[in-house]
């Protein structure tokens, strides 16, 4: 029996209408999820986030309690993560630790995004001299030493800043501008060279034609197609904070000692080491499952934002 020709244009319209319209956000998340270290991670990141924002609820022990009779306990029941030299309780001392850092890494990845945009965008779009002042200026914050510079700004304006926002907000402060001011030069190299390819497109000259300012070129037609390194940028950029509070904290220059950031906990565990290995390792572990992992979701978002990726 020949099919009618109507009932096939129909049958095919009907498909078509079935079918989901693909997207480059859809294409990328499900890239992203064939990712399995990707999936990985990210399970990792929102059980962490979930524990560190809930788990005092859950867990109502006291982390500034004292108990003597418990001191040093190693993981038990009662205290999972043991107990220090002074019996207080180590896991709700790391749940509220890992508050402090994880705000560190997000806040500090925010000021580092947005300058290190604002500066490629600039550069890059604009080009000429602009671009060599920027660029010599992204250069010369690159050969900077971190480290050396962080201690240096600890200890040259902890007293004043903390005597207006207090010892614990003050230091937060402190840290987190000083992380994003310095981490934020290889998100603009990134963008920069994205707004050098994309500034030659054809829509940009359609644009500029109707006669879009400069800024609305800029920052509403070539920086959503820019946003893909942005995002890659943002989830190591968290990564990078963390490490860098904890290496305060452990020199003993970042949060005062009676707040237990993951940094100080293994800094204050290291005089235990052979009678009380958890106090160490314990929040060692955390800081190195969370950074592992926040670089995981960095090369699946890397891999699935990659049109020519084959997963």
């Amino acid at each position: 029996m020949v099919a009618n020709p109507a009932d096939t244009v129909a049958n095919d319209i009907v498909e078509l209408a079935n079918k989901k319209t693909r997207t480059l956000w859809g294409d990328a998340w499900r890239r992203y999820k064939r990712h399995r270290l990707a999936i990985f991670g990210t399970i990792v990141i929102a059980f962490i986030t979930i524990g560190v924002l809930v788990g005092p609820s859950l867990w109502t022990l006291n982390r500034e309690e004292l108990d003597f009779a418990t001191i040093l306990s190693p993981p038990i029941w009662a205290h999972p993560f043991g107990t220090d030299d002074l019996g207080r309780d180590q896991f709700a001392r790391a749940i509220y630790g890992g508050r402090i850092s994880m705000s560190v890494g997000f806040a500090a990845m925010l000021i580092a995004v947005s300058l290190g945009t604002l500066i490629g965008a600039v550069s890059g779009y604009l080009g000429g001299y602009t671009d060599e002042v920027l660029t010599f200026i992204t250069n010369l914050f690159l050969s900077l030493p971190t480290l050396p510079l962080l201690l240096l700004t600890v200890y040259l304006f902890r007293d004043s800043v903390t005597a207006k926002l207090g010892l614990e907000l003050g230091i937060f402060v402190i840290v987190v501008v000083m992380v994003g001011i310095l981490a934020w030069m290889q998100t603009a190299r990134v963008v920069r060279a994205q707004f050098i390819s994309l500034k030659q497109k054809e829509f940009v000259e359609a644009a500029i034609c109707v006669g879009v300012k400069q800024s609305g070129i800029m920052f509403k037609h070539i920086l959503p197609n820019a946003m893909s390194p942005v995002i890659v940028a943002a989830t190591l950029e968290i990564g990078n904070a963390i490490l860098s509070e904890s290496t305060l904290s452990f020199l003993g220059i970042g949060f005062p000692p009676d707040t237990p950031t993951w940094g100080r906990l293994v800094t204050d565990g290291s005089q235990f080491l052979q009678t009380a290995w958890h106090l160490s390792l314990i929040p060692a572990a955390l800081i190195f499952v969370t950074v592992l992992s926040i670089n995981f979701m960095g090369d699946g978002l890397r891999d699935a934002l990659d049109p020519r990726s084959r997963l």
